[in-house]
């Protein structure tokens, strides 16, 4: 089956593409960047996933421009949501790639990982498929988790500490003062 494969990073498609090779699959890949906040987080995960398709002879396409304020405008004052927003996008585009390439099916390293939520990024991928026409290839990749992890370690890969948005950002790093109590309060000078 010739299969565009959405990849989110380097790191994350290392165990998606072995299984799918090994399945003799044709994938190529499809690097999405709205969603990856700031610009210069963007660059160096498509950086790190150009070595690494290079390495593995993996033809990717790299999705044009950097059209941030679009992803931003689309999740605001929907930020509890947001996840399903960039899951639809990101199924989208990558879906549009696939019908213009004349692809089997087109697929997601989003399934590889354990903080993904897999039940809406199945219903989201074959309901996008089937609007525009290229199904959507199911597989659950989380098997792999521990094997991707080791292997990006062992070649060296940059390994991003969040999912890409501004929003994850702030959720991974941010943590909330701690509210004074009254007794620490009255024992200030």
């Amino acid at each position: 089956m010739k299969l565009l494969l959405h990849i989110c990073c380097g790191p994350c498609s290392i165990y998606p593409l072995e299984v799918l090779r090994q399945n003799r699959h044709n994938v190529m890949g499809f690097f999405y960047r709205y969603n990856i906040h700031p610009y210069t987080e963007c660059m160096r995960r498509e950086k790190t996933l150009k070595t690494y398709a290079e390495s593995i002879d993996l033809k990717v396409i790299y999705q044009p421009g950097y059209d941030m304020e679009a992803f931003l405008r689309n999740v605001a004052f929907r930020e509890a949501e947001r996840c399903i927003y960039c899951y639809h996008d990101r199924m989208t585009t990558t879906a549009h790639f696939a019908k213009k390439g004349k692809f089997d099916a087109f697929s997601t390293t989003l399934l590889y990982s354990r903080f993904q939520k897999h039940d809406q990024i199945r219903s989201i991928g074959e309901a996008v498929g089937k609007s525009i026409g290229v199904p959507f290839y199911y597989q659950d990749f989380r098997d792999g988790w521990k094997a991707g992890i080791d292997a990006s370690r062992r070649l060296g890969m940059y390994r991003q500490p969040y999912c890409g948005c501004i929003y994850s950002e702030k959720a991974r790093y941010y943590r909330a003062p701690k509210p004074h109590s009254r007794q620490s309060d009255a024992n200030t000078p």
